[in-house]
């Protein structure tokens, strides 16, 4: 059995929390400045309560740090006061370079940082979850062996601090900003009365648009002509008092791609690099 001190039993913590509890280990949360549904949650999840964070981290050999990426350099500083030497988990969706900070932060009192991102939804009933890990082998493959046999699936990958947090910043790039664009499409749609209409065309669409790279060789020469269309949807969304700022950034981004106006299916490199030398 292993103590871990989850920091802080949110949606998302708490589930990744009843995992470790169902695996056998102990599981801590502090309560000091939390409000009292992070209090049910916890006891719901049959969490230990400690008495104060130093009492958590003088028990535990882990910490498990879940919170608003806000939030991530000021925790790892209260972590970093008390003094704690183990294993710290930086599990917040951070980039790769406050990942860094945060192992900066800690490093100073010898603890272990391993970066860490969860995709997929709370864990639980049908659900599960995946948690990357990144930093030095020995540690990350502790981490991962603190899930074994639960609803979490862990997977060590071979990247120093920072692969993890890069993956999910990645990951989700594409998947919050596309879930903000479906709704401004059905506010916009609705507005005009063509909501089922669009609802029909959204049926027929390909559902596999992260996954397909090579159909991108096809979009990057076109990105000279959707640039102005795009701009023609941020007036249409200013008319219906909609944000344009999303559709703005869009066809300033697509002008990256004027390089590859007419070329042939450019290799992925190539569209790669453009978007770099904007």
């Amino acid at each position: 059995m292993t103590t871990v001190t989850v920091l802080h039993p949110g949606q998302m913590g708490v589930a990744v929390a009843r995992q470790l509890r169902l695996a056998g280990h102990e599981v801590l949360w502090v309560s000091e400045g939390r409000s009292d549904a992070t209090a049910d949650r916890a006891t719901e999840a049959g969490l230990r309560l400690a008495g104060s964070l130093a009492t958590a981290l003088a028990k535990s050999d882990v910490v498990f740090a879940v919170c608003p990426p806000a939030a991530a350099r000021d925790l790892a500083a209260e972590v970093a006061a008390v003094g704690f030497d183990g294993v710290y988990v930086e599990a917040n969706a951070v980039s790769p370079g406050t990942a860094a900070a945060v192992c900066g932060i800690l490093r100073e009192t010898d603890a272990q940082v391993v970066d860490g991102c969860i995709i997929g939804p709370p864990p639980g009933g049908s659900t599960s979850a995946r948690l990357y890990l990144s930093g030095e082998h020995p540690h990350t493959d502790a981490v991962a062996g603190l899930f074994t046999g639960t609803q979490v699936t862990a997977r060590v990958l071979d990247r120093e601090v920072g692969g993890a947090s890069a993956l999910k910043m990645a990951f989700a790039a594409y998947q919050k900003t596309a879930r903000l664009l479906a709704g401004m499409s059905h506010a916009l749609a609705t507005d005009h009365g063509v909501a089922d209409e669009l609802l029909a065309e959204a049926l027929m669409m390909p559902s596999d648009i992260l996954s397909d790279r090579e159909y991108l060789r096809t979009v990057a020469p076109r990105g000279w002509r959707w640039a102005p269309e795009l701009e023609e949807i941020a007036q249409t969304l200013r008319e219906a008092g909609l944000p344009d700022a999303l559709a703005l950034a869009a066809a300033g981004t697509l002008r990256c791609w004027n390089p590859l106006k007419d070329t042939d299916r450019p290799p992925l490199d190539a569209v790669f690099e453009a978007l770099h030398d904007h």
